[in-house]
């Protein structure tokens, strides 16, 4: 993936984009999920009606290798104590005998399913709420992911199936798609996209990750996803969306067909906006059910967390029904 060298600059594409900047005050750092109360909350909880639980990580450090954005590496666990210490008499006695084990994990905050800190990416020098870009230098000291973590995301989710909509497996590469796309795809589940729901977008485009093997899903990386027009920030912002979550890498097409910007819905709308992203899901366990039942609306769970200075974090949402 290379930067198209006739693309505008980022700014110059949103100088007209729509910001919330000091909409919850000069010091917030949450953006967006300040949308989701206690009303929010007490609505999700209405929608519970089976107790039936979904979890929505992707497992970490598996062998096979994990999706990541091209240059990251995914998840490595390793052992540091196991029971061949004991047999190899290098094992720690305890009083009464007991053996254990112990390992560890070096991981990229954004390696797996995750949330974006809010001041993420930016450009003219500024991250979110207009805090200076300086701010995260040597980590994020304004808009990281622990307050996000703090707060916890709690609400109305929706399941938006694109894929299975479009009558797919999964999404092709590059395939895009709108707001209209959207509404069309709630309209034909038979359910409505209400103003502050958790929109939670299927693709399918992981499961190529090892159906394809990495190599194949690297070549000519470019994702599916939602692409950018003033009209869809527009209609992100008068729904006062907090949360976007998806079963993609980034959220979005990777380069934008028509400008040829590379990701312009990180700027336009989690720098500008403050929406929190959440990526790397696996909803086709959900998607199957409610495909199933017909109930596409459920109360949508996560708290990533609490890293200092984060620029995001892992997380493992739960969805009830």
């Amino acid at each position: 993936m290379t930067e198209t060298a006739s693309a505008p600059y980022v700014g110059d594409l949103l100088k007209d984009s729509p910001k919330n900047w000091g909409k919850w005050g000069a010091d917030d750092e949450v953006g967006a999920l300040n949308y989701l109360g206690p009303a929010q909350v007490l609505a999700a909880v209405a929608l519970v009606r089976s107790g039936k639980v979904f979890t929505l990580q992707m497992p970490m450090g598996n062998p096979a290798g994990d999706p990541v954005w091209p240059g990251r590496r995914g998840s490595e666990r390793y052992m540091l104590l196991d029971e061949s210490h004991w047999l190899a008499d290098k094992g720690p006695s305890l009083p009464g005998g007991l053996h254990y084990a112990d390992d560890a994990m070096s991981a990229f905050l954004q390696g797996s399913t995750q949330y974006d800190a809010l001041g993420h990416v930016w450009y003219d020098g500024e991250i979110w709420n207009g805090y200076d870009a300086t701010s995260t230098i040597g980590g994020m000291a304004k808009a990281s992911v622990q307050p996000i973590a703090e707060k916890g995301v709690v609400g109305r989710g929706v399941l938006l199936d694109m894929a299975r909509h479009r009558g797919k497996e999964t999404l092709d590469k590059g395939e895009t798609f709108t707001q209209h796309d959207l509404l069309a795809c709630a309209e034909a589940q038979g359910v409505e996209i209400r103003q502050r729901d958790i929109l939670v977008i299927r693709t399918g485009f992981l499961n190529l990750f090892h159906q394809l093997g990495k190599e194949a899903f690297y070549d000519g990386f470019s994702e599916p996803g939602l692409t950018y027009s003033p009209e869809l920030v527009q209609w992100f912002q008068d729904l006062e969306v907090p949360n976007l979550v998806t079963d993609t890498i980034a959220n979005e097409v990777t380069i934008d067909p028509e400008s040829g910007v590379a990701l312009p819905l990180h700027c336009a709308l989690m720098r500008n906006l403050g929406i929190v992203f959440t990526e790397i899901c696996n909803l086709d366990k959900l998607a199957a059910d409610c495909a199933e039942d017909g109930q596409w609306e459920f109360m949508y769970t996560a708290a990533p967390l609490k890293v200092v200075n984060g620029t995001g974090a892992p997380v493992n949402p739960v969805v009830i029904k």
